[in-house]
């Protein structure tokens, strides 16, 4: 998932800069279990479009950061899943 590193660290470092627990930030979106921003955090999943603003406004960052670095990370996860088809599994470069 290095891929999705790029905003997978982004999303952790500013959520403990920010000083609240992944089940804090979790309530303040509307949901009910921390296992979203978890995996959010981890690269598993990536926060769905809507919710970019408003992380941007919990973390206090400029919304077009947090864009910048969300079609980053979708531009590198496009180019590997491109790569696979093009190279096969096991990818080339």
């Amino acid at each position: 998932m290095k891929e999705n590193k790029l905003l997978a660290d982004f999303l952790r470092d500013k959520r403990i800069e920010s000083g609240h627990s992944q089940m804090d930030i979790a309530k303040k979106l509307g949901y009910t279990s921390a296992q979203f921003v978890s995996n959010w955090e981890r690269g598993l999943s990536s926060p769905p479009i809507h919710t970019l603003r408003k992380l941007s406004e919990l973390y206090q960052i400029p919304p077009d950061m947090l864009f910048d670095i969300t079609l980053k990370t979708m531009i590198n996860q496009v180019t590997v899943d491109l790569r696979k088809k093009f190279y096969g599994k096991k990818g080339k470069g």
